[in-house]
């Protein structure tokens, strides 16, 4: 976890997964790098919630896999779940509901969230059939914002297709993202 910046409670706190995806960032706000994976995202912003001073917002941007052909450029989500736990089932085991989808504004992009790089066709297929994109940290980054009461947006930027050749197309492409994001971050809060 890499906090640049001090916590203002009149700005957003950037949250973004790596160092290559906040490459662009000009340091006007805050920024924490958490590190790949639910657990390091949620940890991070947590820990940095549990602070006196709050941000006005928690903004998590970052790079995601399209699901779908067509999708492409900046996307803000509308609703987050994790493709990686099984909430109907824990229901039905415990009668407790974990792990819920959570609804973050009126756009209509639906994000995947979850610890595992998507780069095969059929895990894509399968997401596919709930989603648009997938990511590893925005479903922890909006939740451990929620339960602190902060409001929190996530912008994701299609870095590659989710499919056979995802992680080459993501390295040759992060950059490029990097750039639209700092871009979409000086438009929108300048």
């Amino acid at each position: 976890m890499i906090l640049r910046g001090k916590i203002r409670s009149d700005a957003p706190l950037l949250v973004l997964a790596l160092e290559e995806e906040a490459a662009h960032l000009d340091g006007d706000l805050p920024v924490l790098v958490t590190g790949m994976g639910k657990v390091n995202a949620a940890a991070a912003v947590a820990a940095v919630l549990a602070a006196d001073v709050k941000p006005s917002l928690v903004l998590n941007l970052g790079t995601a896999g399209a699901l779908r052909p067509g999708w492409d450029g900046l996307h803000e989500i509308g609703s987050v779940f994790q493709h990686d736990l099984d909430t109907e089932l824990l229901h039905n085991l415990t009668g407790h509901i974990c792990g819920a989808p959570l609804t973050l504004g009126t756009q209509t992009a639906v994000l995947a969230t979850g610890d595992t790089f998507v780069s095969d066709e059929a895990t894509r297929a399968r997401l596919a059939q709930r989603a648009d994109l997938v990511d590893m940290e925005g479903y922890a980054v909006a939740s451990a914002a929620a339960r602190a009461g902060v409001a929190c947006r996530l912008v994701k930027r299609v870095s590659d297709e989710a499919g056979d050749g995802a992680v080459r197309s993501w390295q040759e492409s992060v950059d490029a993202c990097a750039q639209d994001l700092a871009a979409w971050i000086r438009k929108e809060f300048s």
